[in-house]
């Protein structure tokens, strides 16, 4: 049964904290806005409150320009080369001299200075399209001098102050923290980093969560039970909270944008993205149709007797299926379309075809066999596993 995404609802956006994976987000704000979901709010504390703010100002195109050339010094005080060659524990190219006096500033600071992203707010925060946006935009931050939240609404504060409560909420333990109305405040992140909270209580009943794994306590929030809740996160990691590098956010960028497409057309797959939907009976007839030196050299592999020609079509379906569910870890109460999915899967990988697509099944399998054949052609060697699994999926 396939779950469909309810397209006709209007929801509420819940943006987690997690630095430079935030540009995740904007990726799934592309899918979202791809097909045309209705959005009413938005919440979110750090990086997600910055994202925030861009998603209510509307304009995705400037949005995604920023993320794909942002850089470690347009967010804090620091030699991009450096960041660079720190990331990447490239000790050979590190210039320790230079490297030791950094690391003193900061220490004599007291932090990371964050002028840079002070700059980049000013720069890039349209003020007046956020407080005309049609989107309810709520946003977290931790006030230290009390030791508690601070929920913000955006569209009730004072012009000038928004961008200043936006820096407040991503001052991160790590980063130079100045007072704000002689007040100190911290990481929105850091007590309630996923603020689901913020638009259960304000009554929205159908919220979209994207996750990024940031670094911060996730607040437990009783979901009433009128109030559905979509989660979109990432299967592969998204890097550092301070990796910022064009590189690393453009990918993440893709990641987000074809995980929400996942989600919202009901794609299938772990890894790759798959517009493929097989009842079981048309799952099982895959395997009926394998070719017949296929099946015996499968039937072989996994020393199953197939001399009796009367059970040798079941004996392939519950024997072999069966022991291939096992060599891929599949739940015990797998279904042969999962059986089917996760061999393709497993064949694209093996062959290194792009994921970020969206593939009819035949669309993959006529991938799989031209990647197959061209690395034959060239002599690259494929285990006897891995080459029956591409052979099972490919001669039908």
């Amino acid at each position: 049964m396939i779950k469909t995404f309810d397209f006709d609802k209007e929801y509420g956006i819940v943006l987690e904290g997690g630095g430079a994976k935030g540009a995740y987000q904007i990726g799934v704000w592309k899918a979202l806005l791809e097909c045309k979901i209705k959005i009413k709010g938005v919440s979110g504390v750090s990086v997600g409150a910055i994202n925030g703010a861009l998603m209510c100002m509307g304009d995705y195109e400037a949005a995604e320009e920023m993320w794909k050339n942002i850089t470690y010094s347009d967010i804090m005080n620091v030699n991009d080369k450096q960041m660079q060659c720190l990331m990447k524990k490239d000790l050979k190219n590190l210039d320790l001299k230079s490297l030791t006096k950094d690391t003193t500033r900061i220490i004599s600071e007291k932090g990371i200075d964050v002028t840079p992203l002070k700059q980049l707010l000013q720069e890039k925060i349209d003020v007046e399209k956020i407080k005309k946006s049609p989107l309810e935009f709520v946003f977290g931050t931790f006030l230290v001098n009390k030791l508690k939240e601070v929920e913000i609404t955006a569209q009730e504060l004072e012009e000038d102050s928004l961008k200043d409560y936006l820096l407040a909420s991503s001052l991160l333990p790590t980063f130079k923290n100045e007072k704000l109305n002689g007040q100190r405040f911290l990481d929105g992140g850091m007590f309630n980093n996923v603020p689901v909270d913020m638009l259960v209580n304000r009554g929205y009943k159908h919220i979209i969560v994207i996750r990024i794994f940031g670094l911060g306590l996730q607040k437990n929030v009783k979901i009433p039970e009128d109030v559905h809740i979509t989660q979109i996160s990432p299967k592969a990691q998204l890097g550092g909270m301070l990796e910022f590098n064009p590189e690393k956010s453009k990918r993440n960028i893709d990641l987000g944008y074809f995980d929400g497409l996942r989600c919202f057309r009901s794609l299938n797959g772990k890894i790759y993205y798959m517009d493929i939907h097989l009842s079981e009976e048309e799952a099982i007839n895959r395997f009926i149709h394998v070719n017949e030196a296929v099946k015996m050299a499968l039937l072989e592999y996994y020393k199953l007797d197939y001399g009796n020609t009367e059970v040798y079509t079941r004996r392939f379906l519950e024997g072999v299926c069966q022991n291939l569910a096992g060599s891929l870890k599949l739940q015990k109460d797998w279904t042969y379309e999962e059986l089917y999915i996760s061999l393709l899967e497993l064949s694209a990988k093996t062959l290194h075809i792009p994921k970020f697509a969206v593939y009819t099944e035949e669309e993959l399998i006529n991938r799989i066999r031209l990647h197959y054949e061209r690395s034959q052609k060239k002599g690259f060697e494929i285990s006897l596993f891995l080459t029956l699994i591409i052979k099972l999926v490919i001669f039908r």
